[in-house]
């Protein structure tokens, strides 16, 4: 049986908001994080952005998230993380493969979308395989929002 102590919280999710303005998603995956002690205390607080972050492979062909922010502990000696260190993503291999062809083929790009805590508190990352948007795709997707806007104030004030 697992006891969910009262500190740990398990509703954190982090967004990458800018993700979908920037980027057209083809693909979603779902990865492991290696943390350290101090880097998961900080995650649970909610101390991290991963809005500036993408991710990329080594030469090993493993996958890394480069310029993640997670914040030092407060409560932390001098054995705290670095807060933008590069950190190691966990996918099955024929994941790693798959993305590894696609990228180096087509050119596409590797984001996060968000950072959150399973049932068992472990840091999972929303990773997608995207392709970027062109400046008129954005002017799209702004329209296509304020349009949906316009047409919910209509239906609001209609219904009264």
């Amino acid at each position: 049986m697992f006891l969910l102590l009262p500190y740990m919280q398990n509703n954190i999710n982090i967004k990458n908001k800018k993700a979908r303005f920037e980027y057209e998603v083809l693909d979603k995956y779902t990865a492991g994080l290696v943390l350290s002690g101090t880097e998961i205390k900080s995650i649970r607080q909610s101390k991290a952005s991963i809005t500036e972050s993408f991710c990329e492979f080594n030469d090993n062909g493993e996958l890394f998230i480069i310029n993640m922010q997670i914040d030092e502990y407060s409560h932390a000696s001098h054995y705290n993380h670095k807060p933008k260190a590069e950190r190691k993503l966990l996918l099955n291999k024929r994941e790693l493969k798959k993305l590894q062809k696609e990228v180096s083929s087509s050119g596409l790009t590797i984001i996060p979308i968000n950072l959150f805590l399973n049932d068992r508190g472990l840091a999972k990352l929303n990773i997608a395989l995207a392709k970027g948007k062109k400046l008129y795709d954005k002017r799209e997707s702004i329209k296509d929002r304020d349009n949906k806007r316009d047409l919910d104030r209509i239906k609001k004030n209609f219904k009264r």
